[in-house]
């Protein structure tokens, strides 16, 4: 082989192993991101309401139903680990992937049932009634969640609604 011939086959071989290279990188962060609520930073005390200062008059706000079942400072630990990454650590919703659960009308309108099978199936970026177009995999896409994990989340989430 001349060393012409050398030099073409190497200015052909050079591209595709830049973009080869560039595939794995992208493949790497992609992965990465998935990676990001199990290292995710240990939360914070879970803040503790006293109900019973609250005022009775709440003529013109939805009240959010209560969460019977689950236990808020474990589903705290959970959403860190699991949800955080795309609703942000205190459910203030991160631009882009998550929406606030803090403010959310749909989490409120919710009975805990109906949210923990919501979390279950999570839903399509085509779904219609998907109003930011990005998915929301079942289960946060932590298919080792339990219903009772489930339901402790549910628990943290009714906390932190406004």
């Amino acid at each position: 082989m001349t060393n012409s011939n050398q030099n073409n086959d190497q200015n052909l071989f050079t591209p595709a192993v830049l973009a080869l290279l560039l595939i794995l990188i992208a493949a790497g962060a992609v992965w990465a991101t998935q990676l990001r609520p199990a290292i995710a930073p240990e939360p914070a005390e879970p803040v503790i309401v006293n109900t019973a200062s609250t005022p009775a008059s709440t003529e013109n706000q939805a009240a959010p139903a209560q969460s019977t079942s689950g236990d808020a400072a474990a589903g705290q630990q959970l959403f860190t680990a699991t949800c955080a990454a795309c609703h942000g650590p205190g459910g203030e919703g991160v631009q882009g992937l998550g929406k606030a659960l803090t403010t959310s009308e749909f989490t409120a309108s919710q009975s805990d049932d109906q949210l923990v099978d919501f979390i279950k199936a999570g839903r399509d970026p085509g779904d219609p009634l998907n109003t930011t177009g990005i998915g929301m995999p079942p289960k946060g896409g932590n298919p080792a969640l339990s219903d009772d994990d489930l339901d402790d989340i549910v628990a943290f989430i009714r906390s932190i609604q406004e």
